[in-house]
């Protein structure tokens, strides 16, 4: 299992101006999205990113060099990206909320039942 502190922010992303509905998606898991954030967009260094994930600087790698060509072809081929869990763990219990698509995680001091963007009670659980 590889640690994730945080969930994507999005379930997906899709070509404009292309008909995608013919077109497979292609599926970016957590952890591979993780990956990507702490190694492009944090500008960790594959030992430390790895230490953050609770997995081997190898492993790392792989998982890194895997999510560069899952996004590589998206762009290449026009195909819709899609977000899901794979072999992660959450660093914290993450909720989604199913009335505005929130992602969040809940501090003790909170209500546990409703979501703190909308107020819905339609919440459930994204870490498994």
């Amino acid at each position: 299992m590889r640690k994730v502190v945080e969930p994507p922010r999005f379930k997906g992303y899709k070509p404009f101006g292309v008909n995608s509905k013919s077109r497979k998606s292609i599926d970016l898991l957590y952890e591979e999205y993780e990956a990507l954030k702490l190694a492009d967009y944090d500008l960790l260094k594959h030992d430390e990113a790895a230490g953050l994930m609770g997995i081997s600087r190898p492993t790392f790698a792989r998982i890194y060099e895997s999510a560069r060509r899952k996004i590589a072809a998206a762009l290449v081929e026009a195909k819709e990206i899609r977000t899901v869990f794979g072999n992660a763990v959450m660093d914290k219990n993450w909720y989604l909320c199913s009335k505005c698509n929130a992602r969040f995680n809940i501090p003790e001091t909170m209500d546990k039942e409703t979501c703190p963007a909308c107020n819905s009670k339609h919440i459930e659980l994204i870490n498994k």
